[in-house]
């Protein structure tokens, strides 16, 4: 059974990951160079795209290790996921297509996001004392 909480959490991080991406893009194409705005949007999208795999996969592997199934195969996903994003990254950038700074800085929209929701964490627990969802 999805726990409602969890899912809004998971949701609430996705959003804040897209929407820190796309002001991070709309301030580097007034700013800056092509290769860094199609850089941050690269690490962006990637990091969205990591992201969802991840907690796809990882659900997956709770799932069948509860159950006794393959784990070798949920691993190979993990591993799989980081060979995608280190092959993307390195064709845009052998193609100087991005810049690796850039992306390296769009894949941080995690960060951006999980500090944004301990920011909302830390409001509704002190300021509205409330208890933390």
């Amino acid at each position: 059974m999805v726990d409602p909480a969890n899912n809004a959490i998971n949701l609430r991080i996705f959003r804040t990951m897209a929407i820190a991406t796309g002001l991070s893009v709309a301030a580097s194409a007034l700013f800056s160079p092509w290769r860094v705005t199609t850089g941050l949007l690269l690490g962006g999208l990637l990091a969205l795209f990591s992201y969802h795999w991840l907690k796809n996969s990882a659900a997956a592997a709770i799932q069948l290790s509860a159950h006794g199934g393959a784990a070798q195969f949920r691993l190979a996903q993990f591993v799989l996921r980081y060979v995608v994003i280190a092959g993307v990254v390195f064709a845009t950038h052998t193609l100087d297509l991005v810049s690796l700074p850039a992306v390296l800085a769009g894949l941080c929209s995690f960060v951006v996001a999980m500090m944004v929701e301990a920011l909302r964490e830390f409001y509704f627990a002190i300021i509205e004392r409330e208890e933390i969802s």
